[in-house]
């Protein structure tokens, strides 16, 4: 009976939302890689199908653990995070400049800064729960704060500031609705914009190129400005309805970088036109609403914070993915949750999903 409560009480307009963009995503892999002269990459949208289907069991295996015993354990994730965080530099699979993937056997690869949101995830909520004030003061910012920045650092090392910056938008989101006060706001915003001119002798060549093409990207426009420019160009060509499957010309003449990844949804653009974008952004804000409702309803504040903080996370994700595709971000290679090719990221997020749902059942724990 425990049993049959359990999946009747899962949200399941949430786990319907997120197939269908599951399904838009593979459908789209499949048709940004038919073209392709590399088998792997026509193999690309099968593996999505592989590892959605692993994802759905992932997300309802962390629904069965009650996250407060995954808070009690933070402080060994954490650990367990970090060590694969400081060893990937090292034995990690190199792609585009970058060492953030572990290679797996199949051809498969893990990304551990992935899998690390998870545990800032867990880590803040703990952390905000725990704390005996109503509001967190400048120590326990602090502390939370270098917490947060030991990964973050690790993983800009790698380098991938994007993710980096993910880590980032769950302190944020936790700090704010743990009731950050006004002086501690400014003093974060003042340190952020001190922050930012100190930082660009540390950026590798090719982030500096993606600065200064965010701001002009005719200036190369077949270097550092060549993705954004033909990702305009193919979201412009879809017109209203699109060109159709596998008719897009800039995707299918590989026009398009990335396609089936970071740009997957410029891809999407040209071949479904404006309005199945729009509906495609109208299912994530009915999934982040259906997260914050679900942050809304549970049990105690630590269950509030984690749903919270994937909200967040999802959200920043999907503004900057969208965002860099019409030239309005900097190009920093995040995913679009659920619909770009990548066993790590789809993991990682059925994986968020379940903690969300998790949250959801312990309200029905007498």
């Amino acid at each position: 009976m425990a049993e049959y409560r359990s999946a009747r009480d899962l949200d399941w307009p949430l786990l319907l939302i997120s197939l269908v963009l599951c399904a838009l995503g593979t459908l789209q892999i499949y048709s940004a890689t038919i073209a392709s002269e590399s088998l792997r990459f026509r193999q690309a949208w099968g593996k999505q199908a592989v590892f959605v289907l692993v994802g759905l069991v992932l997300m309802y295996v962390i629904s069965r653990i009650d996250y407060h015993a995954l808070l009690d354990h933070v402080p060994v994730l954490y650990v367990l995070s970090i060590i694969p965080l400081v060893v990937v530099p090292f034995v990690g699979l190199q792609v585009f400049g970058s060492r953030r993937w572990i290679p797996l056997p199949g051809g498969f690869t893990f990304q551990v800064s992935e899998f690390a949101k998870l545990v800032i995830i867990l880590l803040t909520a703990r952390y905000l729960s725990e704390l005996k004030n109503d509001q967190p003061d400048l120590r326990d910012l602090l502390k939370l704060g270098a917490l947060v920045a030991l990964p973050m650092a690790l993983v800009m090392k790698q380098p991938d500031l994007g993710t980096a910056l993910t880590y980032g938008a769950i302190l944020a989101a936790g700090v704010f609705f743990a009731g950050l006060r006004w002086r501690h706001a400014a003093l974060v915003v003042l340190l952020v914009v001190l922050a930012v001119p100190l930082s660009w002798p540390f950026l590798t060549d090719y982030q500096k190129a993606r600065v200064t093409s965010f701001w002009d990207p005719m200036r190369d426009p077949l270097g550092s400005g060549y993705q954004v420019i033909q990702s305009k160009i193919a979201v412009g060509s879809g017109g209203m309805w699109g060109k159709g499957v596998a008719q897009g010309t800039q995707t299918q003449l590989r026009y398009l970088p990335v396609a089936h990844t970071d740009f997957i949804l410029s891809s999407f653009a040209e071949e479904h036109g404006f309005v199945f974008v729009a509906g495609v952004l109208g299912l994530y804000f009915l999934m982040l609403m259906r997260i914050v409702q679900n942050a809304q309803a549970a049990s105690d504040r630590a269950g509030m914070y984690i749903c919270m903080g994937v909200g967040a996370l999802l959200l920043f994700q999907l503004s900057v993915n969208v965002g860099m595709l019409v030239g309005r971000m900097i190009v920093t290679g995040l995913p679009l949750p659920l619909m770009s090719y990548g066993g790590s990221s789809v993991l990682t997020t059925f994986l968020m999903l379940g903690l969300v749902n998790n949250v959801r059942l312990q309200r029905f724990v007498n």
